[in-house]
Protein backbone atom coordinates (compact mmCIF):
# COMPACT_ATOMS: atom_id res chain seq x y z
CA UNK A 1 0.00 0.00 0.00
CA UNK A 2 1.19 3.10 -0.99
CA UNK A 3 1.51 6.00 1.22
CA UNK A 4 -0.77 9.29 0.89
CA UNK A 5 0.39 12.89 0.26
CA UNK A 6 -0.16 13.56 4.37
CA UNK A 7 2.34 10.72 5.65
CA UNK A 8 4.33 11.56 2.22
CA UNK A 9 4.46 14.93 3.74
CA UNK A 10 4.92 14.24 7.23
CA UNK A 11 8.22 11.63 6.10
CA UNK A 12 9.99 14.40 4.48
CA UNK A 13 9.53 17.21 6.91
CA UNK A 14 11.23 14.62 9.48
CA UNK A 15 13.86 13.50 6.56
CA UNK A 16 14.92 17.50 5.94
CA UNK A 17 14.87 18.84 9.71
CA UNK A 18 15.22 16.17 11.74
CA UNK A 19 13.42 18.72 14.12
CA UNK A 20 13.19 15.37 16.79
CA UNK A 21 17.32 16.00 17.02
CA UNK A 22 17.20 19.49 17.72
CA UNK A 23 15.34 20.96 20.51
CA UNK A 24 16.44 24.06 19.10
CA UNK A 25 14.04 24.13 15.71
CA UNK A 26 10.66 24.68 15.93
CA UNK A 27 8.43 21.07 16.14
CA UNK A 28 5.37 22.29 14.45
CA UNK A 29 2.17 20.62 15.50
CA UNK A 30 -1.50 21.69 15.90
CA UNK A 31 -0.65 24.64 18.29
CA UNK A 32 2.14 26.26 16.57
CA UNK A 33 0.01 26.11 13.69
CA UNK A 34 -2.91 27.53 15.24
CA UNK A 35 -0.40 30.20 16.82
CA UNK A 36 0.69 31.41 13.67
CA UNK A 37 -2.52 31.86 11.82
CA UNK A 38 -3.04 34.05 14.85
CA UNK A 39 0.42 35.75 13.93
CA UNK A 40 -1.26 36.29 10.44
CA UNK A 41 -3.39 34.10 8.04
CA UNK A 42 -0.94 34.27 4.97
CA UNK A 43 1.56 32.47 7.77
CA UNK A 44 0.85 29.00 6.58
CA UNK A 45 0.15 28.14 2.89
CA UNK A 46 -0.52 24.38 0.99
CA UNK A 47 -1.35 23.34 -2.50
CA UNK A 48 -3.21 20.20 -2.99
CA UNK A 49 -4.51 17.25 -5.40
CA UNK A 50 -6.78 14.90 -5.01
CA UNK A 51 -4.33 12.85 -2.79
CA UNK A 52 -3.91 15.32 -0.33
CA UNK A 53 -0.99 18.26 0.34
CA UNK A 54 1.81 18.21 -1.94
CA UNK A 55 3.73 21.51 -0.64
CA UNK A 56 3.62 23.62 2.46
CA UNK A 57 5.12 26.70 3.64
CA UNK A 58 5.84 28.39 6.47
CA UNK A 59 6.55 31.71 7.32
CA UNK A 60 7.12 33.66 10.92
CA UNK A 61 6.55 37.33 10.65
CA UNK A 62 8.54 39.21 13.31
CA UNK A 63 10.68 42.26 14.29
CA UNK A 64 13.90 43.08 13.29
CA UNK A 65 15.31 42.91 16.71
CA UNK A 66 14.33 39.20 16.71
CA UNK A 67 15.32 38.31 13.33
CA UNK A 68 19.14 39.97 14.64
CA UNK A 69 18.89 37.85 17.51
CA UNK A 70 18.26 34.58 15.73
CA UNK A 71 20.48 35.35 12.81
CA UNK A 72 23.24 36.36 15.51
CA UNK A 73 22.55 33.00 17.25
CA UNK A 74 20.93 34.79 20.47
CA UNK A 75 17.82 32.59 20.44
CA UNK A 76 17.00 29.66 18.72
CA UNK A 77 13.91 29.12 16.03
CA UNK A 78 12.04 28.20 18.77
CA UNK A 79 12.25 31.40 21.00
CA UNK A 80 12.10 33.43 17.78
CA UNK A 81 8.21 31.84 17.43
CA UNK A 82 7.70 31.75 20.95
CA UNK A 83 9.51 35.54 21.41
CA UNK A 84 7.41 36.80 18.13
CA UNK A 85 4.89 39.12 19.78
CA UNK A 86 1.01 38.75 18.66
CA UNK A 87 -0.96 41.10 17.17
CA UNK A 88 2.93 43.13 17.03
CA UNK A 89 3.77 45.02 14.02
CA UNK A 90 6.42 43.16 12.17
CA UNK A 91 8.97 43.91 10.26
CA UNK A 92 10.59 41.43 8.81
CA UNK A 93 9.33 37.83 7.94
CA UNK A 94 11.39 34.08 8.51
CA UNK A 95 11.37 32.06 5.94
CA UNK A 96 10.66 29.42 8.01
CA UNK A 97 10.11 25.70 6.00
CA UNK A 98 9.05 25.22 2.44
CA UNK A 99 8.53 21.65 1.39
CA UNK A 100 7.32 19.96 -1.80
CA UNK A 101 6.68 16.38 -2.59
CA UNK A 102 9.65 15.52 -4.65
CA UNK A 103 6.82 14.94 -8.16
CA UNK A 104 5.94 18.69 -7.63
CA UNK A 105 9.80 19.82 -7.55
CA UNK A 106 11.12 22.55 -9.99
CA UNK A 107 7.41 23.60 -10.94
CA UNK A 108 7.61 26.33 -8.99
CA UNK A 109 5.31 25.39 -5.93
CA UNK A 110 7.08 26.90 -3.42
CA UNK A 111 7.95 30.17 -4.98
CA UNK A 112 4.56 30.62 -6.22
CA UNK A 113 3.19 29.93 -2.62
CA UNK A 114 5.70 31.84 -0.49
CA UNK A 115 5.40 35.02 -2.83
CA UNK A 116 1.99 34.99 -2.82
CA UNK A 117 2.12 35.04 1.36
CA UNK A 118 4.67 37.50 1.71
CA UNK A 119 2.86 40.06 -0.34
CA UNK A 120 -0.49 39.32 1.88
CA UNK A 121 1.39 39.85 5.10
CA UNK A 122 3.20 43.10 3.69
CA UNK A 123 -0.76 44.43 2.77
CA UNK A 124 -1.10 44.87 6.83
CA UNK A 125 2.76 44.98 7.79
CA UNK A 126 5.45 47.30 7.26
CA UNK A 127 7.82 44.13 6.21
CA UNK A 128 11.20 45.84 5.12
CA UNK A 129 13.59 42.04 5.40
CA UNK A 130 13.14 38.45 4.85
CA UNK A 131 15.45 35.72 6.65
CA UNK A 132 16.20 32.14 6.58
CA UNK A 133 18.15 29.58 8.18
CA UNK A 134 18.25 27.22 4.85
CA UNK A 135 18.92 23.58 5.39
CA UNK A 136 19.69 22.38 1.62
CA UNK A 137 21.34 24.21 -1.27
CA UNK A 138 17.98 24.23 -2.84
CA UNK A 139 16.43 26.21 0.24
CA UNK A 140 19.35 28.65 -0.16
CA UNK A 141 18.93 29.44 -3.76
CA UNK A 142 14.99 29.64 -3.66
CA UNK A 143 15.23 31.73 -0.80
CA UNK A 144 17.35 34.10 -2.65
CA UNK A 145 15.18 34.21 -5.50
CA UNK A 146 11.75 34.52 -3.43
CA UNK A 147 13.60 37.69 -1.90
CA UNK A 148 14.54 39.14 -5.64
CA UNK A 149 11.01 38.63 -6.61
CA UNK A 150 9.16 40.57 -3.98
CA UNK A 151 12.28 42.99 -4.08
CA UNK A 152 13.51 42.90 -0.58
CA UNK A 153 16.80 42.34 1.32
CA UNK A 154 17.80 38.56 2.03
CA UNK A 155 19.50 37.45 5.55
CA UNK A 156 20.55 34.11 5.92
CA UNK A 157 21.71 32.35 9.14
CA UNK A 158 24.68 30.47 8.37
CA UNK A 159 24.93 26.55 10.00
CA UNK A 160 27.86 26.72 12.16
CA UNK A 161 28.77 30.06 14.19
Amino acid sequence: MSKNNFEEMIQLAEDVFAVKNDPSQLDVNEDVIARLMQLHSATVSEKEDEGGPVAWILLIPTTLELMNQFLQYEISEKELFEMTPMHGEYEAIYLCSALVLERYRRQGVAQTLAINAIENIKKSHPIKALFVWAFSFEGARRSKAIAQEVAMPLFERIHSK
